[in-house]
């Protein structure tokens, strides 16, 4: 059996912000929504993080697809057994 916990927080928001978000969901869904909204943006800034920590991983030169990234992606596809088509 999984608990699920929820804390009560109090945000400030601008008057026209909680009567377009009224508009959209309602009074009673106001937590939900806002829940959710922020779960995806956190999973957004989290995903920037990664792809900001990846940059400049891989050298600038010397890599296997430089003379000819078409071809070396087409061979990557034909050497997958899985792939259909």
């Amino acid at each position: 059996m999984c608990l699920i916990v929820a804390m009560r927080l109090q945000i400030d928001l601008d008057d026209d912000l909680v009567e377009r978000l009224d508009k959209r969901v309602g009074r009673r869904h106001r937590s939900t929504f806002i829940g959710e909204a922020l779960r995806r943006a956190l999973d957004d800034e989290q995903r920037w993080e990664d792809i900001e920590a990846g940059l400049g991983a891989l050298s600038e030169s010397t890599h296997d697809w430089d003379d000819d990234p078409a071809g070396w992606v087409r061979a990557q596809r034909r050497s997958d057994p899985a792939r259909v088509g």
